[in-house]
């Protein structure tokens, strides 16, 4: 599974912690606020998450884009210390 992290924190601190996290679950940093990992199980990223949200306060976004979780695309979102999750499927119209 393809797992892509972008972070817009709300202070340095929580930046660090949530950099920490990311790179101990083996993300590598691909630009300044994007990590990405090709190796990340299911099981270990709702981990990750339960770690990041004791580190982040109300003012850090974060956004987790994940392909393909049951041919899904999924975008998780923790915006204002609440995750939210949309999936989006490709359908075929003809």
């Amino acid at each position: 599974m393809f797992v892509s992290v972008v972070l817009d924190p709300g202070d340095m601190d929580s930046a660090k912690a949530v950099a920490t996290i990311l790179t101990r679950y083996s993300f590598k940093k691909v630009q300044r606020a994007c990590w990405e990992s090709m190796q990340i199980t299911e099981t270990k990223l709702s981990l990750m998450k339960q770690e990041i949200d004791t580190v982040t306060d109300y003012y850090d976004t974060l956004r987790i884009y994940q392909f393909p979780i049951n041919s899904e695309f999924v975008i998780t979102e923790l915006r204002h210390k609440k995750w939210r999750r949309c999936n989006i499927s490709a359908t075929d119209k003809k």
